[in-house]
């Protein structure tokens, strides 16, 4: 009897819907968006460090972040990067951009959409502003984009 097999490499796709709950900071993070259209960081208690999108603990100290605080709309563009070619599972249509923003009171960044702009004209420190979606649904896609100010 021959144990030898060939091996073989199969290509496929598996779409996994799932649910899952955001916890209590993810929680009031989309409330605040859906409702109120501001974006909240939280500060840690040790390092003073506002963090955004909001987090229950601060990745550096490995403490209880307790104070919700208001940041942007604002902020600047640290960078980013210019998809050109259109994949089926893109959420926007190419070219298109996403940007790592750092919100003007905020000591992290977050990444997100550029959007309403030739691609070929962002700049690395550029001011950029939050536009909320008009159809907010308690999600990171109710800030629909970060533009730039002019």
């Amino acid at each position: 009897m021959n144990d030898h097999v060939e091996r073989m490499v199969l290509q496929g796709k598996v779409d996994l819907p799932f649910t899952y709950s955001a916890g209590k900071t993810a929680s009031r993070f989309f409330v605040e968006l859906r409702d109120h259209q501001r974006i909240m960081g939280k500060r840690c208690p040790r390092c003073q460090r506002v963090i955004v999108p909001a987090q229950l603990f601060c990745k550096e100290c490995f403490v209880e972040t307790d104070e919700w605080v208001e940041v942007g709309p604002e902020g600047t563009l640290v960078t980013f990067t210019i998809v050109y070619r259109k994949e089926n599972h893109h959420p926007k249509e190419a070219p298109f951009a996403y940007g790592i923003i750092k919100l003007d009171g905020a000591d992290t960044s977050m990444v997100h959409f550029l959007g309403e702009t030739d691609v070929t004209k962002l700049e690395h420190g550029m001011k950029v502003r939050a536009f909320f979606s008009e159809e907010r649904k308690g999600h990171i896609l109710d800030i629909e984009c970060f533009r730039p100010i002019s």
